[in-house]
């Protein structure tokens, strides 16, 4: 792994340094500056006395220079040329001690060798020149700390990753710099900094000069240094460190692999009496004893200091088991790997209970321990895998895209209006006139406007008493989504059978791809009219056929469906590329899904992952603009599930709380998900979180019939749980219920479960039979499961091993270990309640050694941290450069 040499000495400010014995030291350094280098001849001849005399006083002086790269070189061989590259390089490292400030500037400005960027090689962030003097002048009077960073390459990692030219080093640290400002705990917008680039023949090196124009700002510690070194690193090493990561997640894969393997291996020993670590049996047992007799809450950070040390030696007793400890190693093979380019002295490693990236199975085994009983076990699911089902937001659905405000080219739109609207004396026009693009953000929200529904609605009003169909339209929207006035449908409805009227009057006046789309958009939505998606098809056809972008994505959207048309993917794919490839988001969102599942075309991961990110970074140019809920909704969604970008869930909850604002009802369930999640929620949000659920989940609107469902199986599980609203099972089965009317599977199981456990009621083995039935021909494993336990065990039911193996063996196909353990032991079950709880905390470790997965990349291959990237993107504005251009992408 290639590697950097980064020393961060400083100049102190208000004080004279006196550093008499280290006289001779300046005398050579100042004598020295101005050599020519060595004549090839004399380079490779042995140093001489007076330069192992200087540098042994060197090495006293300053045993850090130890770690120089040309401190190995001359190590290794002891020439005039390796001693003179060591005496300059440690002589420049430590000029905080042996300088002053102003002579600093102009040395690393004009010194031998500098790349020059015009009449000196100091240079900064942008393309302006730079007056020596005055910056000499500035750092030599300033009266804080001056940070003077040298980081040093070898030439041969110079030469390969092209640093060995002062454009690549002006580039990358010009995007770097808000990290190195973080780094030095300086505001970016106090921040300053130059540099030169030193094109040495063994060892290129760049100086820095770093400060802040509070001289009470800035602090370096070695953590900020080692951050600055981490980032340097992979900018510098980009493809190095790609690859790693690369052979990381090969590595990774084969012990996936393996570790399968093995763990079936261990569970089957432990099954059948044969494990040879009975400690850890022993160990959770007294932990599950314990935890009995404790009061308080049963998390790790509220447990006595005795009942810790049990849980830590309880972890480092499993990581003694031959998948965890292989794993281990593994996993930290490959830190260590990274860890070594921009560290001089790696971390001892930590056993895994001090392993911080470990740290959530402690609560793992708490919680089993805790709810841990000796009688027979009633599938605890192994990685609660149920709880997957909603637990992130639903994927985005096709949505009835408002393309107004989203890249409309009003000079074309002008345009083709003439002849739309000849006269005013019309009854309907459509036209994006000043007055309503003023009440569209006023709708909406701009940094601004600030939303103001009120008044947005009284200027729609207005314009819509001119025949402005496009404000017509709008006002009936605020009425269906109660945007500042109570809903109202049927209100809601009047605006909409005008709109609908007036779409189809401008159209026969002139046929208009705009209008022959938005007509079909409200026979796609029921608006103003019966829903008729065959009418829909046609009117998005013939704005297909005039190349709108808008109408090739809506009626590609119905062929994915079958809606109108005959279902066919393959022209749902062509029609969604098209759009795409006219910069439309929401299709390259389309394309991106069907090449990952390889839906209308061959799955393409690469593809996928492309278009993905032009979907994400395409919603984010439109969302400054248009301030549209649909679009904050999508992006919320890709922030939270890593989907086009890295994961952000403060930014995804942001856009999920404006997107709310606007009525959107699924951003209103992720961000009630997402509050639901929080270790410690704010009341109100929860509280409102709660009301939401609660208010779809009892709704009798049609339109939410999507998320109804699922609000309502999460409803049942509060009130189940007992966590954030009081334990009422009566709730809990009538969410249920309500779930199971619009086939949720999983709310039959956890109903199925309810009547079969006889915890919280009265057992009623015919319900529980009815629901786990039903969920297990709609394919749930754990439905299977238990159904097929009971008809083995014969308990509350006739034995019937027939239906056991019938439905054991469909759980097990999916996946369902514990369904395998019974098919492998049919003929001589025992109950292993320890076993299991076991075999799930090895589970789950596999899982998050599964999650040290490669971050989020760019498209040229290189991670990009969504924290730095938004800062580099605050970096750009303000140096005039468009926040969302791409340039750094090229440059880095």
């Amino acid at each position: 792994m290639p590697r950097i040499v980064l020393k961060c000495p400083y100049l102190k400010g208000g004080t004279k340094k006196s550093a008499a014995h280290l006289s001779n030291l300046v005398t050579y350094m100042a004598t020295r500056c101005g050599v020519e280098k060595l004549p090839k001849e004399r380079s490779s001849l042995p140093s001489t006395l007076k330069q192992g005399d200087l540098i042994q006083q060197i090495i006293n002086e300053f045993p850090e220079a130890k770690k120089l790269f040309e401190y190995e070189d001359y190590i290794e061989s002891k020439t005039v040329e390796n001693a003179s590259e060591f005496i300059t390089m440690a002589l420049e490292q430590n000029m905080d001690i042996i300088g002053q400030r102003e002579n600093y500037v102009d040395y690393i400005a004009n010194r031998p060798r500098v790349q020059r960027m015009g009449t000196h090689g100091l240079f900064t962030g942008g393309d302006d020149e730079i007056a020596l003097s005055r910056i000499a002048e500035e750092v030599g009077n300033h009266p804080g700390n001056i940070w003077i960073p040298i980081i040093s390459l070898r030439r041969e990692d110079a030469i390969r990753t092209g640093f060995d030219k002062v454009e690549a080093w002006h580039n990358m640290l010009s995007y770097f710099t808000p990290e190195i400002a973080e780094a030095m705990k300086i505001p970016i917008q106090n921040f300053r900094w130059y540099a030169a680039f030193h094109n040495e023949s063994h060892h290129p090196h760049v100086h820095m000069v770093c400060y802040s124009t509070d001289p009470n700002e800035g602090f370096l510690t070695k953590k900020g240094i080692e951050q600055m070194k981490s980032g340097l690193v992979k900018n510098i090493f980009k493809g190095e460190v790609q690859e790693i990561y690369a052979q990381q997640t090969e590595r990774r894969d084969q012990l996936k692999c393996e570790s399968n393997e093995a763990l079936l291996k261990l569970i089957g020993e432990m099954k059948t009496g044969h494990a040879q670590n009975p400690k850890i049996e022993a160990l959770f047992l007294e932990l599950s004893e314990k935890l009995k007799h404790s009061s308080g809450k049963k998390v790790y950070g509220y447990l006595q200091p005795s009942l810790k040390t049990l849980v830590d030696e309880l972890i480092d007793e499993l990581s003694k088991e031959d998948i965890v400890a292989k794993a281990y190693e593994l996993w930290y093979e490959m830190r260590e790997e990274v860890f070594h380019s921009y560290m001089d002295e790696i971390p001892n490693r930590l056993p895994l209970s001090a392993q911080k990236e470990f740290k959530s199975i402690k609560n793992m085994i708490i919680a089993e321990a805790d709810q841990f009983s000796f009688e027979p076990i009633e599938l605890e699911e192994m990685t609660a895998t149920y709880e997957s089902f909603n637990d992130e937001a639903p994927e985005p659905l096709y949505y009835e895209v408002d393309e107004e405000f989203q890249g409309i080219d009003y000079e074309q739109v002008e345009s083709e209006l003439s002849g739309v609207r000849n006269n005013q004396s019309q009854d309907f026009y459509v036209d994006w006139t000043d007055a309503y693009k003023a009440a569209r953000e006023l709708l909406v929200g701009t940094e601004e406007v600030a939303q103001d529904f009120e008044t947005a609605r009284i200027k729609l009003e207005e314009e819509a008493e001119t025949g402005n169909v496009l404000a017509i339209y709008y006002l009936g929207r605020i009425y269906a989504l109660g945007l500042g006035v109570e809903k109202n449908s049927d209100t809601a409805d009047e605006y909409y059978v005008k709109a609908f009227a007036g779409f189809q009057q401008v159209e026969s006046r002139k046929a208009w791809k705009y209008t022959e789309y938005r007509i079909g958009k409200m026979h796609a939505a029921g608006q103003g009219t019966d829903q008729d998606y065959l009418k829909a098809a046609e009117w998005f056809q013939l704005s297909t056929e005039k190349k709108y972008k808008y109408a090739q994505y809506s009626l590609g959207a119905l062929y994915h469906r079958g809606q109108g048309v005959e279902q066919d993917f393959d022209k749902a794919f062509e029609l969604y590329l098209k759009s795409a490839k006219q910069g439309f988001p929401y299709a390259d969102f389309e394309v991106a899904k069907m090449y990952r599942d390889g839906i209308g075309t061959d799955k393409d991961e690469l593809k996928s992952r492309q278009h993905f990110q032009r979907a994400f970074e395409g919603f984010e140019r439109l969302e400054q603009t248009s301030k549209d809920d649909k679009i904050q909704y999508r992006l919320g969604w890709m922030l939270q599930n890593s989907v086009g970008t890295g994961q952000d869930l403060t930014r995804a909850k942001d856009y999920y709380q404006k997107s709310a604002k606007m009525g959107n009802v699924y951003s209103s369930f992720a961000l009630a998900k997402m509050v639901l999640k929080e270790e410690t929620p704010d009341p109100d949000e929860l509280k409102k979180a709660i009301e939401f659920l609660q208010s779809v989940s009892d709704s009798v609107d049609i339109s939410l019939k999507d998320i109804k469902n699922s609000a309502a199986y999460l409803m049942g599980k509060l009130f189940l749980e007992d966590k954030v609203v009081a334990k009422n099972i009566a709730h809990a089965i009538r969410y249920f219920e309500t779930s199971i009317e619009y086939g949720n599977q999983w709310a039959s199981y956890q109903l199925g479960k309810l009547y079969l456990q006889e915890k919280e009621m009265p057992k009623n083995i015919e319900k529980a039979i009815q629901y786990l039935t039903s969920s297990a021909e709609d394919g749930n494993p754990f439905s299977q499961y238990l159904l097929g336990k009971t008809y083995l065990l014969g308990k509350d039911v006739p034995k019937d091993k027939e239906q056991a193996i019938k439905w054991l063996n469909l759980s097990a196909e999916q996946g369902n270990e514990y369904a395998k353990f019974f098919l492998d032991n049919i003929d001589k079950f025992r109950d292993p309640s320890v076993t299991f709880v076991i075999s799930r905390l090895l589970k789950h470790m596999s899982k998050i050694f599964e999650e040290t997965s490669m971050p989020y990349r760019n498209s040229n291959g290189m991670k990009i941290d969504s924290k730095l990237l938004r800062k580099l993107k605050e970096k750009k504005v303000a140096q005039g450069h468009k926040g969302n251009d791409t340039d750094h992408e090229m440059m880095i």
